[in-house]
């Protein structure tokens, strides 16, 4: 079997699990409502329980996990190859950080009292805010170490100041919904948070999707690269605000979710032959399952103590991210 072939075989395999994955997510909740009835309840006209329940629960429950996990592992895999570091993912560039503050900054206010919709948009402003920094503080001409060292700058000082919100809180209950918050969680959106999600994550993919063959280029270095045509200030453009768009809507609307875009892009990349072009749709793929089991398993495991997403992600996460560390000193050995 050629590689070609494996790699078709690969993205079916990841596309039909993530059929079954989502199928499974609007399934599963703590009203017992069989598979048939469900499915039904989507496409009819009812306003009865489970047509509700359906609507405007479950469904825009698994829309997000679908969107926000296929967000993270391409944004993951986009900025890995971009950077040409195995251990970048969508955080280090400082959005996921900076979003958390505006979602911060919003409860600390009591914005969130006033306007259902205050936490996602304030978070997404501060991650537009943020990229806009990121990119006036590493210039047009800037390399990935400039883009590297901005995103630490950025999302160091995001941390310092949502550490301060939560010091200087004298509510308690705002500095625990801040603290809930930022664990990461599907729980309690509804199709507003998908719609307002959407046209950003939409725009960030179209503009990661443009990488392929710069990326596949670059592993050659920015010298080869520049002389094969690509054109290098284009691609920064791209990784950054691309990035940005997607997983600042992602952390909008949901909190951090770690793990995803490091560890998802470290199993596929073997798979596809070390290509980052190849590696893009599956790592997408490949995200939207983690987070789609995930979010399952939150619900099965424990559901009377809503466990959060966050909390799952990093629990699985960081002990595979150490065996793969493990391994692979173990190869070069």
């Amino acid at each position: 079997m050629s590689g070609a072939e494996r790699y078709r075989l690969l993205l079916c395999g990841l596309g039909g699990l993530t059929v079954v994955l989502f199928l499974l997510s609007l399934g599963v909740g703590p009203a017992a409502i069989a598979f048939s009835d469900s499915v039904r309840a989507l496409f009819s006209d009812q306003s009865d329980a489970i047509a509700l329940i359906m609507k405007e629960v479950r469904l825009p429950r698994a829309l997000l996990g679908l969107m926000i996990g296929a967000t993270l592992g391409l944004s993951g895999a986009a900025l890995q190859g971009y950077l040409r570091n195995p251990l970048a993912e969508p955080g280090l560039i400082g959005i996921s950080a900076a979003a958390s503050l505006g979602a911060v900054l919003a409860i600390y206010s009591g914005l969130t009292a006033m306007f259902a919709l205050a936490l996602p948009l304030a978070a997404l402003a501060a991650a537009v805010v943020a990229v806009i920094v990121v990119q006036a503080l590493a210039g047009l001409h800037g390399g990935t170490l400039s883009i590297i060292l901005a995103g630490v700058a950025v999302s160091s000082f995001a941390g310092a100041m949502t550490s301060l919100a939560l010091n200087l809180s004298s509510n308690p209950f705002a500095a625990m919904e801040i603290m809930f918050w930022m664990l990461g969680s599907l729980a309690d959106r509804s199709m507003l948070h998908v719609w307002l999600a959407g046209p950003f994550m939409i725009a960030g993919w179209a503009m990661l999707a443009l990488l392929g063959r710069s990326l596949d280029a670059l592993t050659l270095g920015n010298d080869t690269a520049a002389s094969m045509g690509v054109d290098l200030r284009r691609v920064q453009m791209l990784a950054v605000f691309g990035t940005a768009a997607s997983v600042g809507a992602a952390t909008a609307v949901a909190g951090a979710i770690g793990f995803v875009g490091l560890v998802v892009p470290h199993v596929l990349r073997p798979l596809v032959g070390a290509r980052p072009s190849r590696l893009l749709p599956a790592s997408a793929l490949g995200g939207a399952c983690v987070v789609l089991a995930a979010d399952i398993a939150v619900r099965i495991i424990a559901p009377e103590r809503d466990v959060k997403l966050g909390v799952l992600t990093a629990l699985v996460g960081a002990p595979f991210f150490l065996w793969l560390v493990y391994r692979t000193r173990r190869r070069l050995a």
